[in-house]
């Protein structure tokens, strides 16, 4: 099941799966009333989470109204089981009803294929995001239907 929640809800499971070694867990836009974040859950336990917010896209700066997916995390014992694809599915209808054109992100190197099997295409060449590494820009078009 997929909800929408607080920012703070999802601070455990960011700090847990994106900032083990510490590092920033409230970042710029989290409180931002057009951002969104969504939970994804299993009972009452939240085993991913996800923050979708309008935002510029980089390799994109003719998009109308472009959306940044962030701080996208799942509990390591459930991947695979559809947790992530519901929350970027749900997400990215809300995106789309708030007339979204277009959402990106800065995906993990190793998270990469996940968004490609999601529709995103990579749109830019490797780079590193000093202490938390590898990332590549990816990006995925939504149609208004």
């Amino acid at each position: 099941m997929v909800e929408e929640v607080n920012p703070e809800v999802t601070y455990p499971l960011r700090r847990a799966v994106l900032r083990p070694d510490g590092g920033d867990l409230v970042w710029a836009g989290d409180e931002d009333p057009a951002s969104f974040h969504l939970a994804a859950l299993t009972g009452d336990r939240v085993v991913g989470v996800v923050r979708f917010s309008p935002a510029p896209c980089p390799w994109r700066p003719d998009s109308d109204a472009p959306w940044q997916l962030r701080g996208m995390a799942t509990e390591p014992a459930v991947r695979g089981s559809g947790a992530g694809k519901a929350l970027v599915v749900d997400g990215l209808a809300r995106v789309r009803a708030r007339g979204g054109d277009l959402v990106w992100c800065d995906a993990r190197v190793p998270a990469a294929g996940f968004y490609e099997r999601m529709g995103f295409t990579v749109v830019s060449k490797e780079f590193d995001k000093p202490g938390i590494g590898p990332h590549v820009g990816m990006l995925i078009a939504l149609s208004s239907t």
